[in-house]
């Protein structure tokens, strides 16, 4: 509240400077006009002229009635040109005067500012940056945090996504029952972490992923780690743990240019007031990784915020759109043609997502491609398994959510 009157006190006393100029009367300044005082100078001269005798009495007077009618003159047309604009206008411009030089800084300042928060020199924000960051809570408090959430609203975990068959549920039920008998069964636990993740079960999802990194050994890939850490972060809603950022540190020791990696080393610097660090990994996600990338598609959606928090201008590049040479080419297709590009295209696009992974517009697309051909069973697979891939970023979630309800696929 201190900071506020002061500002406000500051403003009214910059506002009190100027509106004097604005309200002083002409009379003030009329003097000062090259006119009037040139003839005020030739009325000295002529009693300087009269004294020294070099101008008769009967001349002098005649001049000094000519020279006086012209002073009131200009005296009269300087008064006119100060102080012949309305009062009434004159007090409503130095009133919104005020108001912009008032409120005009309070608002920017609520706008752009601070309010509330104190002066830190830059070295003290860094350290309490270190500080929030020794200060986080772990992996497993984390997800604890998260579990009371789900606990508040009745609920045991997250519920599957909507339409995902029955069969399929009994599926992944049957694998949590069989794969844990089968400890050293490798494949058994790829299996069980990548469809925990599709329905949303994060937690168990990162359990089982652990397990298949321990299997390989030697053998597992940074890719792995990554999947890993995918798991850890939606299983704590977001946040990056302690223990996420230790395997982050041993990807990035080995592998300094991993996209995913350094998304999510940028994530942990913009939760712990490090804006400009995040940005500038972030940068290079986006300047250096593949658009089909989700970690690439994530720092897109981010960025521009930690930019602005960052004080950096920053606009984001647009994408690349399709092939100008192929769409040249499509229109001198038959109808038949078109099509059977068309589902190429969908194909090709299928595959790059299943092995590769992309964006989460990349898979709305597909959703709406699939849509488009009418194979509405094949839309409802693909949404479903983007729920799984996408269900922490809410985002992300919205992109693909608008994708499947024009698809007609989306649950009620």
């Amino acid at each position: 509240m201190l900071f506020w009157i002061i500002a406000t006190l500051m403003a009214a006393a910059v506002a009190g400077t100027l509106l004097p100029a604005l309200l002083r009367r002409s009379n003030e300044d009329a003097s000062d006009t090259p006119d009037v005082a040139l003839y005020r100078d030739q009325l000295a001269e002529i009693d300087r002229d009269l004294a020294r005798g070099t101008l008769a009495a009967d001349e002098a007077e005649r001049t000094r009635t000519e020279v006086a009618r012209r002073l009131l003159a200009a005296d009269k047309a300087g008064a006119q040109a100060v102080n012949e604009a309305p009062k009434r206008a004159t007090l409503i411009v130095a009133a919104i005067s005020g108001l912009v030089v008032i409120g005009g800084g309070l608002w920017g300042y609520e706008r752009l500012g601070a309010p509330g928060y104190p002066d830190i020199p830059l070295a003290q924000r860094i350290a309490d940056s270190a500080q929030m960051r020794a200060g986080r809570i772990s992996q497993a408090e984390a997800e604890q945090l998260v579990a009371a959430q789900w606990m508040a609203q009745g609920l045991s975990g997250p519920l599957p996504p909507a339409g995902v068959p029955d069969d399929y549920l009994a599926m992944v039920e049957e694998l949590r029952s069989i794969v844990p008998e089968r400890p050293e069964d490798m494949r058994g636990w790829e299996l069980l972490a990548l469809h925990e993740a599709r329905l949303g079960q994060f937690g168990a999802a990162a359990r089982a992923q652990e397990r298949v990194i321990q299997l390989k050994g030697n053998d597992a890939t940074e890719a792995d780690r990554i999947a890993l850490i995918d798991r850890m972060v939606a299983a704590a809603q977001g946040f990056v743990s302690p223990e996420a950022e230790a395997i982050l540190v041993g990807i990035l020791d080995r592998d300094p240019s991993n996209i995913g990696a350094r998304y999510y080393m940028g994530l942990l610097y913009a939760q712990t007031d490090r804006p400009d660090v995040a940005f500038r990994l972030w940068r290079g996600v986006v300047d250096e990784g593949s658009s089909s990338d989700q970690h690439v598609e994530l720092a897109r959606m981010q960025i521009e915020d930690v930019a602005f928090r960052a004080g950096v201008e920053y606009t984001l590049p647009e994408l690349r759109g399709p092939d100008a040479d192929m769409m040249a080419a499509a229109r001198d297709m038959s109808a038949e043609d078109q099509q059977a590009m068309i589902e190429g295209m969908v194909a090709q696009l299928s595959d790059r997502l299943a092995t590769q992974g992309g964006t989460a517009e990349e898979w709305a697309r597909l959703i709406g491609a699939y849509g488009v051909l009418g194979d509405t069973e094949q839309a409802e697979a693909i949404w479903v398994e983007a729920q799984g891939v996408f269900g922490s970023s809410e985002a992300a979630m919205t992109v693909l959510r608008e994708a499947a309800d024009r698809a007609g696929v989306l649950g009620e």
